[in-house]
């Protein structure tokens, strides 16, 4: 019996859009099982609650969401990971906030729990309090002649998140890489509790704030499905409109950075001053550069201002005049060539096996889009299209991001002129239920799940899609000098906040 047959024959509890498959433990042990021959269902997201762990999965041959619990039983329950290598970082984040211990995990270290909190797990039915001093980072053991450690971080020299790396290598050549994340640890999750959608919403917007829009649509649907309400068509438009400008603007940051590390730092200014014009349109057409908080469960909060959609335009026509000369620039510069082309590659079966989504998934011959299959609000009225290439490496991930861009600026082009007329947002009322929620945002899909019980949250959890993207950096990088780890890095940008809750 297949993976997806064995979900089918478990419970079914209610959530929407897609019923929850509540499985046994020997049920869960049996999926486990059929998962490791069984490579149709991707892994997309894990998490727990006091009684519960949680995981959603992706069929990419025809968009069908699958959405799994087992319950835990004596503070265990049977790891995903040997089935699916994607589930280690969610385990150890689940072990450091709920205290449930994964059995036959692939990695048991600490993630998020850093050993200074006060009381652990923090979001236990009952925590405990914290009476141990922290203990030292604890890496992966390496041998070998000639091998050298660089600590780099956790805090950088540039105005960037915090994140610590430890380098292994061998002259310049890295053979290991171990990332640290957890320094930013807002307890996000707790915050969210006991409050209503729409208050909590201003949390989601705020997990990763340059996918503020992502994450707000992501956490909007999940509280629309769980009140069995939808917003109106303007909304789903204006959503769309929203998504596409930060995926713009998010790329064309990215690709100058990307450009700027390899020391071509012309290039990096005219990326950058585009993108300031788009954020300069986008506080004009919507008040807010990063339209923060104008996506609310129920709706929008914010319409397009007089001016604004013609604004919009004429950035994105000043973009598209210059661009075939930058993208000539880029094609034609041996020196970039040579720092871009084969680096970092990750490999297609690396990118089948963790399922990263984004611009790292189509730059590693994955065409998973959340917007295309299963397809979702206003995107399932519009045609997207997204090329896929395999090659895998800093150059792939920079030729998906500027066909992101063509592409995005169409889709603005089509919905802009062609706004439905009505309301904005539809009241969600003090009901009880369960929603998941998804998006895609520019680094990929983004994934929401909420319960909320007499108009109230009690239980919610936001997967960006860097817990799936942090791994493949690691190995991404292995036998690349250490130069070009700042190049690796920039072209995954991987959220450090987005994982860190």
């Amino acid at each position: 019996m297949n993976a997806r047959t064995l979900l089918l024959t478990a419970t079914a509890e209610p959530c929407a859009p897609v019923p929850r498959r509540q499985l046994t433990g020997s049920q869960w042990a049996a999926f486990v099982a059929a998962l490791a021959q069984d490579s149709s269902l991707e892994l997309r997201a894990m998490w727990a609650d006091p009684l519960n762990v949680y995981a959603v999965f992706l069929a990419p041959e025809d968009g069908t969401v699958m959405f799994a619990s087992v319950p835990v039983e004596l503070g265990l329950y049977q790891a995903l990971s040997p089935a699916r290598p994607s589930a280690a970082l969610y385990e150890r984040m689940i072990h450091d906030l709920w205290g449930h211990s994964a059995a036959d995990g692939l990695d048991v270290r600490p993630f998020l729990d850093h050993g200074n909190w006060t009381a652990t797990p923090p979001l236990a039915t009952r925590p405990l309090p914290n009476l141990t001093a922290p203990e030292p980072k604890e890496f992966l053991p390496v041998e070998g002649e000639g091998l050298h450690r660089i600590p780099v971080g956790p805090v950088h020299a540039g105005i960037i998140e915090p994140g610590h790396f430890r380098f292994t290598a061998q002259g310049e050549i890295i053979v290991r890489l171990e990332a640290r994340l957890g320094y930013l640890h807002k307890g996000t999750l707790g915050l969210m509790q006991g409050k209503s959608p729409r208050v909590a919403a201003r949390f989601a917007a705020r997990l990763s704030g340059d996918s503020t829009v992502g994450h707000a649509i992501a956490f909007a649907r999940a509280a629309e499905a769980a009140a069995h309400v939808l917003p109106p068509p303007r909304a789903e438009a204006l959503r769309c409109v929203f998504a596409e400008v930060e995926r713009i603007a998010n790329h064309l940051g990215d690709i100058g950075a990307i450009i700027n590390d390899a020391a071509f730092a012309l290039m990096q200014a005219r990326f950058v001053w585009h993108r300031e014009q788009l954020l300069r349109a986008t506080d004009t057409a919507f008040g807010h550069r990063l339209m923060m908080d104008a996506v609310v469960p129920g709706g929008v909060s914010v319409d397009l201002a007089p001016g604004g959609e013609e604004r919009i335009i004429q950035v994105l026509d000043s973009l598209a005049a210059e661009w075939d000369a930058l993208l000539a620039t880029y094609d034609n510069s041996a020196s970039l060539a040579d720092r871009m082309v084969s680096t970092g590659a990750l490999s297609a079966d690396l990118a089948t096996s963790f399922a990263p989504g984004g611009f790292i998934g189509r730059a590693s011959g994955q065409a998973a889009d959340l917007r295309r299959v299963p397809g979702y609000g206003h995107y399932r009225d519009i045609d997207v299209e997204m090329p896929v290439l395999t090659t895998g490496d800093v150059d792939a991930r920079v030729r998906i991001r500027m066909a992101e861009v063509v592409e995005s600026t169409r889709l603005l082009r089509h919905i802009l002129p062609r706004l439905p007329e009505g309301a904005l947002v539809e009241r969600l009322d003090a009901l009880s239920g369960e929603g998941l929620g998804w998006a895609e945002g520019f680094r990929g899909d983004i994934w929401h799940w909420v319960r909320v019980e007499g108009g109230q949250i009690t239980a919610v959890f936001m997967a960006d899609p860097s817990w799936r993207q942090w791994p493949l950096l690691e190995v991404a990088v292995e036998g690349n000098i250490v130069a070009d780890f700042p190049l690796c890095n920039k072209s995954f940008n991987c959220s450090y906040s987005g994982v860190d809750l």
